[in-house]
């Protein structure tokens, strides 16, 4: 995977987990769509498109106890671990103060 790639999945991430803080309000958490075949993922990619977006739906509007969180990392609608880099308040705190620069 590209390096820049994986940064910005990093960077969503931390900004998905550091906004949980400050906005106790708001249900904020990050996930991962699958590897698709676009024109980024290649034709060969596992995962089916039209359950690409299916997480998101069901997070941003579910009934469902196990949607109604924060903090969490997802694929598939399932919690999944995600890298501790991504837990480190001082990093989220970091990109978040760059991004309102």
């Amino acid at each position: 995977m590209q390096p820049s790639y994986s940064d910005s999945k990093l960077h969503d991430a931390l900004i998905a987990f550091g906004v949980r803080a400050p906005m106790a309000d708001v249900l904020s958490n990050a996930l991962e769509p699958g590897w698709v075949a676009t024109k980024m993922g290649g034709a060969g990619a596992p995962d089916d498109l039209a359950k690409g977006a299916v997480t998101q739906a069901w997070l941003a509007v579910s009934d469902d106890p196990t949607a109604k969180v924060t903090g969490e990392y997802f694929f598939h609608q399932k919690t999944k671990s995600v890298s501790a880099n991504a837990l480190w308040t001082d990093l989220q705190d970091q990109l978040l103060n760059i991004a309102v620069s």
